[in-house]
């Protein structure tokens, strides 16, 4: 049997292994400098919907969008119109007794997420005239399929919230991958080194903002949504994604899970792994 931690590096190493390719446009949702969106004109030149990407990482400062640019190529050379979102994250100054930087900032995570996704079609207008607003789907992977499901659950989120919409997005739909969509059960499994609780922080707070913030609260959302989870994925373990779905289900919403054989947590973004075409093929049933 392979070792699941070998396994794990090799396809992170691979995934990570590809140069980043630069945007042909971006523009700024705001004034900091982590507020812009990268933007990738379809390959073919043709009139394309629209993928909206969220980047992982754990919500932590060392992860930032030009890791996933391949990935966000290859849709682009499968004739997707594709907007690459950067977001504000975690401090790269550890919290005191931590060991590593802290997974996001609230409630700037969120504030930017929603303020990214609300000007981009003004944005696209401008800076990738070939994307079809109308056919938007949000994908996003790790810390990232989170922020996508939260994205598209702004209009269920509870009265007085910030972030709130009056109607749901106006997406296609949600193609999470990996995504850390349960965050009861994201706590108890440790994922991604306590991320989870260290997005929320502590006490009473912590409670509160998770009713804002956890995709499986924030259910049915009655947008269509597909998860994609690798079977071998030790960072964000089947488990999570099974928590969410389930939840949906009790919530009278059915979302689609894709379970892949061998497959861990990376190759969901590599373009060199077959998992990416799955993904790929995802994204397209939904836009098209």
């Amino acid at each position: 049997m392979p070792d699941p931690a070998a396994r794990d590096a090799a396809e992170e190493a691979s995934a990570l292994s590809h140069p980043a390719v630069d945007p042909d446009s971006t523009a700024s949702y705001g004034a900091h400098p982590d507020q812009v969106v990268d933007f990738y004109a379809p390959r073919g030149g043709d009139r394309a919907p629209l993928v909206v990407v969220l980047h992982g990482g754990a919500w932590r400062a060392p992860y930032d969008r030009r890791h996933i640019t391949p990935f966000v190529d290859y849709l682009a050379r499968r004739g997707f119109a594709v907007a690459n979102v950067e977001y504000r994250r975690g401090r790269d100054i550890p919290g005191q007794g931590g060991g590593g930087p802290v997974a996001g900032r609230w409630p700037e995570t969120f504030d930017d997420v929603a303020a990214a996704l609300d000007a981009l079609p003004g944005l696209a207008r401008t800076h990738l005239p070939q994307g079809d607003p109308r056919r938007t789907v949000l994908t996003g992977h790790s810390a990232g399929g989170h922020l996508a499901l939260w994205a598209a659950a702004r209009h269920v989120l509870p009265a007085g919230a910030r972030w709130r919409l009056d109607a749901p997005p106006p997406l296609r739909g949600v193609v999470a991958l990996a995504p850390i969509a349960h965050f009861e059960r994201a706590v108890e499994l440790d994922v991604c080194g306590g991320a989870v609780s260290q997005l929320l922080g502590d006490g009473a707070d912590a409670e509160a903002r998770a009713e804002c913030a956890d995709p499986a609260v924030l259910l049915p959302t009655g947008i269509a949504t597909a998860v994609v989870q690798g079977r071998e994925d030790t960072v964000v373990p089947q488990a999570v994604a099974e928590a969410y779905v389930d939840a949906a289900a009790k919530a009278g919403e059915m979302v689609g899970l894709t379970l892949l054989d061998g497959v861990g947590h990376f190759p969901l973004i590599d373009p060199a792994a077959d998992a990416c075409a799955v993904v790929a093929e995802e994204i397209a049933q939904l836009a098209w």
